[in-house]
């Protein structure tokens, strides 16, 4: 069964407050993919285990109706409260089991989340609900992550990197899915007509109270504040301190850029591949 994390109510504020939107480059991949394929009106996207609706408001300007679900109440209700669009609304629903007829969606959409689900049955559920040439994408940002400030911005990654991988010692099983950029999701695609980008690059600015925010975030730091609450708070509170210090600054609200590399895998029901070269 998917894996649940993110049902605690404080996790829910933190992802709306802390988590980024897909970025510009991201969904200009997947809007550009979706054009490619499509042979009738586009109506209907469903953007599943949406938390609290960031990468769900993004579709609104292209879909009649837009979907979030997600199994965690607590961040269905996020979505909810946030400011929103009168064509979204969201729904309490686990991955595996989507509410919608056979063949009636155009485009599903997972950001930051596959690694979580019950892949054989969540794709047995895409390949049910998607209508012919609709389209799934499936992305996640990578470990690539670098933190840039005037002329400090290598220390700065360092110390990213450092608290990034202490929090990796308490990362879920499944997290190994992005680990490997999405290759086994990938391959549990049902369509022929697939792809899977590795190098989509973004420019994030973000306060360094941001980037703590976003450690908070994580599942790996909810499993280590669980196992011993102490280290963990001193852990965030030191490498917020290091990024102060490295950069010259009192204040946490100081704009940093925090620069990802993320993966996204694509599919399209029903076509045949024009293209052999299957990963970009």
């Amino acid at each position: 069964m998917a894996v649940r994390l993110f049902d605690a109510r404080h996790h829910a504020v933190l992802y709306q407050t802390y988590r980024f939107s897909p970025s510009e480059n991201l969904q200009s991949l997947i809007f550009s993919y979706l054009e490619e394929k499509k042979v009738d009106p586009i109506r209907l996207a469903v953007d599943v285990a949406c938390g609290s609706g960031q990468s769900t408001r993004i579709l609104a300007a292209h879909f009649e109706k837009v979907f979030g679900i997600d199994i965690s109440e607590a961040q269905i209700e996020a979505a909810k409260q946030a400011a929103s669009f009168p064509n979204v609304s969201y729904h309490v629903c686990p991955a595996e089991e989507l509410p919608f007829e056979d063949g009636s969606v155009d485009l599903i959409t997972a950001f930051t989340a596959a690694h979580w689900f019950d892949m054989p049955r969540f794709m047995k559920e895409v390949d049910r609900v998607l209508r012919p040439h609709g389209c799934v994408a499936l992305s996640t940002y990578t470990t690539d992550f670098s933190m840039h400030y005037k002329d400090c911005s290598e220390r700065l990654t360092e110390i990213f990197t450092e608290t990034k991988d202490l929090l990796l010692e308490y990362a879920d099983e499944k997290v190994k899915l992005v680990f490997a950029e999405y290759k086994e999701v990938f391959e549990s695609v049902p369509f022929q007509d697939k792809r899977r980008v590795t190098q989509i690059l973004d420019k994030i600015p973000m306060s360094v109270a941001g980037v703590t925010g976003f450690f908070q975030s994580l599942s790996m730091y909810q499993a280590f504040l669980r196992s011993d609450p102490e280290a963990a708070k001193s852990l965030l509170q030191k490498t917020e301190q290091r990024f102060l210090d490295t950069m010259g600054v009192c204040s946490n609200e100081t704009q940093v850029e925090i620069r990802i590399r993320s993966v996204c895998v694509l599919g399209c029901k029903g076509q045949r591949m024009e293209n052999p070269a299957m990963t970009q």
